[in-house]
């Protein structure tokens, strides 16, 4: 259930043009339990988690891939 709802929340992102913010704003209520599960998980740290693992897994398949040349 978490893989699908990240998925479906990130695919329209790079067609929108739009700030995520923007997209959150449409498909959540005020006080509901999805804005309250999102703003929970910011307040944790998985924004900065998921772009700290993205740097990392570039920086890897950059260097896998440079020792290939």
């Amino acid at each position: 259930m978490a893989a699908q709802t990240a998925r479906g929340a990130s695919t329209p992102l790079p067609e929108a043009n739009v700030h995520p913010e923007s997209e959150i704003d449409g498909v959540t209520t005020p006080r509901g339990c999805t804005i309250g599960g999102l703003n929970r998980m910011e307040h944790e740290g998985f924004s900065s988690a998921m772009i700290k693992g993205l740097i990392t897994a570039a920086e890897i398949a950059s260097s896998l891939f440079s020792n290939k040349k």
